[in-house]
């Protein structure tokens, strides 16, 4: 009988999924997970990589995520991703509005592009704007493998980008039809506009100004009207960054009703406060705002992902040059010339460290909460299950395979991305990324990048599928 070679073998590890753990090798062939088990029971490999002490977890992914010119673009961005345990990327893209470019344009164009660029597997989450010709291209966008769209319920003050709720109501109903899913961020943008100009008008424009413009109810009321048009039209919904205990409680009350309404928070909403206003003033300036320290939020979150609620812990990357932002110390809102100080803050650089330092070391969930909220959820939502997100015989060979020894200090010194800061500096960690591996090949080699830019594949989504959900402990 012939025993056919395959080309890896990771042996020694302890192998993480998002429904349990157990002591395994993991044979690689063709860039697929070929065979599962005891070492001296896989055939033999041209190549064997020892992770004996280490966990070989599925390659994480981020979900939520922002490159393109204005923030760190598709070549940076990955490569600062990679460093950091990430094997696949699912960005923000925009169409060209000024030349009322189509999605299926824009999705090919787009692809071309980032193709050259990217050393991650990609995929594309298309931003809609409020502007009803774009809906026409939504069911080709589906068949061309784009099947997330986001609308945006707050930005008032930025051309065609809050939404009005036929707007939204229209796109679900597309949406729906192609068997695609619609991201919504959820504050109440009239509120927030009217918040705002009241501040600015009383000369409240300190950064520590800006969380009070934005109260928690206002993103548990566009939560609310986002579930109410998804039951209208049947349209699975995504609820990105959630930030609150009010929000999660019409989510959790939707999902008890068994509609499909998913949703991830963000390291910052888990771990940060409204007091970073004083450290990092505009720098911390996201939306939805960091919220109180003294309040309910942060545990709420904490408890609503351990308890399946929350499905997938996202960065939502969105770095801006700094002055950009810096002007926001002399007024948290709009620059000298009446420009809005721009929102976001890097984040996936910090992603996978902060999971597991602060989710799983320090606060106790299991290794199966970080694979399920960093792979196979993301995976799942997205329309990548089982190809990404699971160790499972078929699936890519992608791999994170994570030392937990090390222990460290985030410090920005150390990062790729163009921000020049991160809300982060000084946290400690422990842990780190040893190895990873996408579809197959080596990618990162304690700490050293082993491909290039224009690695990274192009990926053709299909329709959503629930999330893993209930306690993961």
């Amino acid at each position: 009988m012939t025993v056919h070679k395959v080309d890896t073998v990771v042996r020694g590890g302890t192998v993480v999924t998002a429904t349990g753990q157990y002591e395994a090798s993991v044979a690689i062939r063709a860039g697929r997970i070929a065979a599962i088990g005891p070492e001296d029971m896989l055939p033999p490999a041209e190549r064997v990589i020892d992770a004996e002490g280490k966990y070989v977890l599925p390659g994480a992914i981020d979900c939520h995520v922002h490159l393109g010119p204005e923030y760190d673009d598709w070549r940076g961005g990955p490569l600062a991703a990679a460093r950091a345990g990430l094997t696949t990327l699912v960005g923000f893209a925009l169409y060209d509005d000024e030349r009322r470019e189509t999605l299926p344009q824009a999705i090919h164009r787009l692809r071309e592009e980032t193709s050259s660029l990217s050393v991650l597997d990609f995929g594309f989450h298309f931003i809609l704007n409020n502007q009803p010709y774009i809906l026409d291209g939504i069911a080709e966008a589906i068949q061309l493998g784009v099947t997330s769209f986001k609308l945006f319920m707050t930005y008032k003050k930025r051309p065609h980008r809050m939404c009005s709720d036929q707007m939204i109501a229209g796109a679900m109903e597309r949406i729906a039809a192609g068997g695609g899913i619609c991201q919504l961020h959820c504050e109440n943008g009239d509120i927030l506009c009217h918040l705002e100009d009241k501040s600015i008008a009383e000369g409240r424009v300190h950064p520590r100004d800006f969380p009070g413009t934005c109260p928690d109810w206002t993103e548990e009321e566009a939560i609310n009207r986002a579930i109410l048009i998804g039951r209208l039209t049947g349209c699975p919904v995504y609820v990105v960054h959630l930030s609150t205990r009010l929000g999660l409680e019409r989510i959790k009350a939707a999902q008890v009703l068994g509609q499909r309404v998913f949703t991830e928070t963000c390291p910052q909403y888990l771990l940060l406060t409204d007091e970073e206003m004083e450290r990092w003033g505009p720098l911390a300036k996201i939306g939805p705002p960091l919220r109180p320290a003294h309040g309910p939020d942060r545990a709420a979150l904490w408890d609503g992902s351990a308890q399946g609620y929350i499905a997938c812990v996202a960065s939502d990357h969105s770095p801006r040059a700094k002055k950009f932002k810096e002007p926001g110390w002399r007024n948290i809102f709009v620059d000298d010339a009446g420009k809005p100080i721009p929102f976001g803050s890097p984040g996936l650089e910090t992603l996978v460290p902060l999971v597991y330092t602060e989710g799983v070391v320090n606060r106790g969930l299991p290794l199966t909460w970080m694979a399920r909220v960093l792979g196979e959820n993301p995976a799942r939502i997205f329309g990548l299950y089982p190809r990404k997100g699971t160790i499972t015989v078929g699936a890519d060979a992608d791999l994170l395979i994570w030392d937990p020894e090390p222990e460290g200090t985030i410090t920005v010194a150390d990062h790729l991305g163009i921000a020049g800061w991160t809300l982060y500096e000084g946290f400690k960690t422990k842990g780190r990324p040893w190895m990873t591996l996408l579809r197959g090949q080596v990618l990162l080699n304690q700490g050293r990048l082993e491909q290039a830019p224009g690695f990274g594949e192009y990926l053709h989504r299909t329709s959503p599928l629930p999330p893993l959900a209930g306690p993961v402990r």
